[in-house]
């Protein structure tokens, strides 16, 4: 049976239990009895060999017999139970108790596993409504061995089971694994150029996903150095080092998929090294790798979601600065996928300790939500001015299961090759697809073997060309600048204006009292008065429109010296912006040093790429259009002291844009003329017809 008839007929299960359980719910049957019918089938071979060193070391009354028994199963972990699926089924009045008997006599570290699967509740429930014995019956069925089923396509059912489940319950499956041919692609990248430090005689190499999911990118990873690339038994590439060491590390925050990532590796690698380097609990607040460093790390974190649930933990590392992983800065709080990347900058190995290779794929995102200065656009610059990024590559949208949107693979390292070094390399690989027979939720499309080895081709030649463009690194960088321009006023003191004088918060405060009682009242008594003489006061002046604001104050101050009136500033603030419009043709407003005062509804920015001088940027992009303006110099980038904030930004699209021209004229009025004389042929074929049928 192939992967595809296996999820059905494992899927079938959900036939049995549709009327007791809802929907969503299917996974708490069908997800941990697939994880125990493989157990059971791996262990079969040597289950009378443990059963019998079990009794052989319990009657010798040895306590610490977990090594042993190990040795017995030839896995890192066994079952000391007496039961097994065929055995079970032999005792149908008591199938409940002797599976809890069963899934007991496992061994601490796989009983650990199958905790995280909640699923002695669903024995229960499975058991009150009569259909445990007919599910397990139905699981007995299917040989879920690696030898009929390798770990590859056990991987994809489990994937597959998890999609379904998923669409279910209307959530993300994205969050939870990444399609096949997108991973052997991003393992490609990764490894591109390594393959002769992978060779050294006794390599030695680890390799990390701080969101590991189900394990997948971390099981292909250690497939390509030690067993190279197969399709359907079929040798696409040799190992690149089938005598290396490759150590696996991993974290998980979904207990389920965190159970199906762990209990496939304990049946992977007999020393069960690799099962417990996978660790549960979230990343981002709890590192439970925080004193580790790794030669590879690879991840797809969750698009778009975001890092509530963490955030006390990231903003108190963030506050520490460089001794925590967040210091370059934090995202916002919808999206925390580059709060991964910064975790795995901070996981990999100092240069000088060999350095680190990551491939991390995002959404677009990434690339330019935030402006300068943001959590985002810092973050951009801390990898690029450390000259961090190698690649980017654009890959081609429809090839995920939940999304159809596109996504790009950035390839990090800390130790460029001499050519690399304060570049960068974009790689539009969004053709390089071709169509799938069958559609799996949103995913219509591959990248096959062949257009796989052509991006990594692209990668390792480093050269310019239609699918690949090489830039500087601060192509990517610019200053935002502020341009101010003076703010010009008249003044005129007409009833409209007045009145809008009972909008101003400096007018207002007049009437107002923190007092309270008589007191207070007195206050708001004399605060009213007060109001009142200078409304009169001003409704005593001339409605002349003053066109220079000195000249207004001067006439304003004479006025209330001759109504022996004292104005405070806060009221003479609210009073000039009472009576005050703005107007091109006015005088320049200026403070006390006689410097122009800026308009804050003209106020505008400039980007300036960081290979230009803002001064020369200012002269020939703003000075020729409004003569008037200047660059605030106040607002200096807090890093480097320079006028303007510095930014990061990629826009992707921009540097492979293609114009397409438009259609000539003839062509188009040629297929309106088509279209019209198809639609009078429509026309006269239904007037036909209606009258064929009045006859």
């Amino acid at each position: 049976m192939n992967h595809g008839e296996i999820v059905s007929f494992i899927w079938g299960v959900a036939d049995l239990i549709r009327d007791s359980f809802r929907r969503g719910k299917y996974q708490d049957v069908i997800l941990p009895l697939t994880v125990l019918r493989r157990l059971d089938c791996v262990l079969a071979p040597t289950k009378e060999k443990v059963l019998g060193r079990e009794a052989e070391l319990s009657a010798r009354k040895l306590e610490n017999r977990d090594q042993q028994l190990r040795r017995a199963s030839g896995f890192a972990f066994y079952n000391t139970s007496r039961y097994d699926f065929d055995k079970l089924l032999a005792d149908a009045p008591h199938v409940a108790a002797n599976l809890r008997n069963y899934i007991a006599g496992f061994s601490p570290n796989m009983r650990e596993v199958l905790e995280r699967f909640d699923f002695d509740n669903t024995i229960t429930k499975l058991d009150e409504a009569g259909l445990l014995f007919q599910v397990l019956q139905r699981f007995r069925s299917v040989d879920l061995h690696p030898d009929k089923i390798d770990n590859a396509t056990m991987g994809t059912i489990f994937e597959e089971l998890i999609r379904k489940f998923n669409e279910a319950l209307d959530e993300n499956p994205g969050e939870h694994f990444t399609p096949r041919d997108v991973v052997h692609l991003m393992v490609d990248l990764m490894l591109a150029g390594d393959e002769t430090r992978i060779r050294t005689p006794g390599a030695v190499r680890t390799v990390y996903d701080p969101c590991c999911g189900s394990g997948g990118m971390l099981t292909i990873t250690k497939e390509h150095v030690l067993r190279g690339v197969r399709r359907n038994g079929e040798v696409l590439r040799p190992p690149i080092n089938a005598a290396a060491e490759i150590h696996l590390f991993g974290q998980e925050v979904n207990p389920e998929t965190w159970a199906v990532s762990r209990s496939d590796l304990f049946m992977k690698d007999p020393t069960g090294r690799d099962a417990d380097n996978i660790a549960f609990g979230s990343t981002l607040s709890n590192d439970r790798h925080a004193a580790s460093h790794f030669d590879y790390l690879i991840a797809n974190p969750p698009y778009g979601k975001d890092w509530k649930r963490d955030e006390d933990a990231v903003r108190a590392e963030h506050e520490r600065g460089a001794a925590g992983r967040f210091a370059p800065g934090l995202p916002r709080i919808s999206d925390g996928q580059l709060l991964f990347l910064l975790h795995m900058l901070a996981k990999a190995k100092d240069r000088k300790e060999g350095g680190s290779r990551i491939a991390i794929i995002m959404n677009g995102s990434p690339l330019f939500t935030g402006d300068a200065g943001s959590g985002e656009s810092e973050i951009r610059r801390y990898v690029l001015e450390n000259d961090l990024l190698e690649a980017l590559i654009a890959l081609p949208e429809q090839l995920f299961y939940n999304t159809g949107i596109a996504t790009y693979v950035w390839v990090v390292t800390n130790r460029k090759a001499p050519k690399r070094r304060g570049k960068v390399q974009l790689i539009d690989a969004t053709s390089f697809w071709v169509p799938m027979r069958k559609s799996l939720g949103d995913k219509r499309r591959e990248i096959p073997p062949e257009r796989r080895d052509e991006i990594v081709k692209i990668l390792t030649e480093f050269k310019e060309g239609e699918t690949s463009k090489i830039f500087p690194t601060t192509q990517f960088g610019f200053r935002k600048i502020t341009v101010e321009r003076p703010l010009r006023l008249n003044f005129q003191a007409t009833p409209e204006r007045v009145a809008r004088l009972d909008e101003e918060r400096g007018f207002q405060a007049l009437a107002q009292s923190k007092k309270k009682d008589a007191a207070g009242a007195k206050e708001q008594a004399e605060g009213r008065a007060q109001q009142d003489a200078i409304r009169a006061l001003l409704n005593s002046l001339p409605t002349t429109v003053y066109q220079d604001r000195d000249t207004f104050v001067k006439v304003l101050e004479t006025a209330a010296r001759k109504a022996d009136m004292k104005i405070a500033a806060p009221v003479m603030k609210a009073l000039l912006s009472a009576l005050s419009e703005r107007d091109e043709s006015a005088a320049v407003c200026r403070d006390l040093d006689g410097r122009p005062e800026p308009d804050p509804e003209l106020r505008d920015t400039e980007s300036v790429p960081l290979s230009e001088s803002v001064e020369a940027f200012f002269e020939r992009e703003v000075k020729p259009h409004v003569p008037d303006a200047w660059i605030d110099r106040e607002k200096r980038d807090e890093k480097d002291g320079e006028v303007g904030l510095v930014g990061y930004e990629i826009n992707f699209n921009r540097y492979f844009y293609r114009y397409q021209p438009p259609r000539l004229l003839e062509e188009i009025d040629a297929d309106i003329r088509a279209l019209e004389k198809d639609i009078v042929r429509m026309l006269a074929e239904m007037t036909g017809s209606v009258i064929g049928s009045e006859e």
